[in-house]
């Protein structure tokens, strides 16, 4: 195989709709849902939104079925992974340092779990032995403050408070022939249309050379900026850390956040990685 990743010559579109839910009562419809929000730095508030969800018909390819998960501050990512088809395991201190990580397709970290987890500062030499031996590992986004490792990965890079905060802004594809934007999803631009809130948050810099950005952005204004996702090699597998809000987008139902999160998740075997 020559390493090159042809998309589906005529990719359809995803489509998306809303199902409402009614209920008739007494000859009275009802279409409201109910929503508590409840943080210790604000007053408890009652919402009644619309009983409804979203419904997306989406040209999805999965490669892998095995996740293992580390939980961080709290995220959805891994309810939509098993919607999407995954079978997603919450990984144990335990499994973590004296089990065989080798079944995993890919092991995710939550978002900030570098900043509320410091038993990861034990875990993480387990993690990229995990890596080195052929498995593929994805880090969301950590605050710059208060990380439990200096180093998250297998070569240095530093996590600085950066982002982009346009949900719109222009994405420029900095490196189109890795894997990462090719399998099993071919991701183009319009996979980053429709986002929601933001793009990303706390993004990097001072890159080590051995990862590839592969994507770069800016906020209107700014300097472009190519810290939003880098991978690299390390040993037989693969190693990413990603900025990107997908702790947001795979919630909302953003279609091209799936596609390409999936493709996080999917080390091409016997390809090359970059």
């Amino acid at each position: 195989m020559d390493g090159k990743f042809p998309g589906p010559p005529n990719r359809q579109p995803a489509k998306t709709t809303v199902m409402q839910v009614v209920v008739n009562a007494n000859g009275k419809p009802y279409s409201m849902g109910i929503q508590h929000i409840r943080y210790e730095h604000i007053p408890e508030i009652t919402l009644f939104p619309p009983s409804e969800t979203k419904l997306i018909d989406l040209n999805l390819k999965l490669a892998g079925k095995k996740i293992g998960y580390i939980v961080g501050a709290g995220d959805l990512v891994p309810d939509a992974l098993k919607q999407a088809g995954y079978e997603v395991h919450e990984l144990s201190e335990q499994e973590i340092m004296n089990g065989d990580l080798s079944g995993y397709d890919a092991i995710v970290t939550g978002v900030r779990a570098y900043n509320v987890n410091p038993r990861l500062a034990v875990e993480q030499p387990k993690l990229l032995e995990y890596v080195k031996n052929g498995g593929n590992l994805v880090i969301q986004y950590n605050n710059n403050n208060g990380l439990v490792t200096k180093q998250i990965g297998p070569y240095p890079f530093n996590v600085v408070n950066r982002r982009v905060t346009d949900e719109d802004a222009k994405v420029t594809i900095a490196d189109p022939g890795s894997p990462i934007l090719n399998y099993p999803n071919k991701i183009t631009q319009d996979d980053f249309n429709g986002w929601v809130q933001e793009r990303g948050l706390y993004f990097v810099n001072d890159i080590d050379p051995k990862y590839t950005p592969v994507l770069q952005m800016n906020d209107p204004g700014e300097a472009p900026n190519n810290g939003a996702l880098i991978v690299g090699n390390y040993g037989e597998g693969r190693f990413v850390y990603t900025s990107l809000a997908f702790f947001r987008q795979l919630p909302a139902g953003v279609p091209g956040a799936y596609r390409l999160f999936i493709n996080l998740l999917s080390k091409p075997r016997n390809q090359p990685l970059n």
